[in-house]
């Protein structure tokens, strides 16, 4: 449990860390997808859920983009969404390997090691 808390906590932190980055991209994400919306015609709901599909690589399919500067768009809020994406992957590897670290011991670690070998 010690270790649950420990990831919990350095997660936290890190997210805290990068949350300028991360509520740069979630605005690139909101403003591109408004902007694809009125230029496709749909609802403010419409393009942010499209948007956020797009962003997180889901790509249901149920709604896309027909015109030309829309795909361009599209493209470029794909690109932002594995930005931000990658930055939460990277925090949580990093904050799993330094909660290991804390809480695992060393000739322990090796032990394992060897016996895998």
């Amino acid at each position: 449990m010690a270790f649950t808390f420990t990831f919990i906590q350095l997660f936290a932190w890190g997210v805290y860390l990068i949350a300028p980055l991360l509520g740069f991209f979630l605005l690139i994400v909101l403003s591109l997808g408004l902007i694809v919306g009125r230029i496709e015609g749909w609802s403010r709901f419409d393009a942010l859920y499209w948007a956020f599909i797009t962003a997180f690589t889901v790509g249901y399919g149920d709604m896309r983009p027909l015109k030309r500067w829309s795909r361009v768009l599209s493209v470029v809020i794909a690109l932002h969404g594995i930005l931000l994406t990658g930055l939460l992957v990277a925090v949580t590897v990093q904050t799993s390997t330094k909660a290991f670290e804390m809480h695992i011991d060393p000739a322990e670690l090796k032990r394992i090691e060897q016996q895998l070998r």
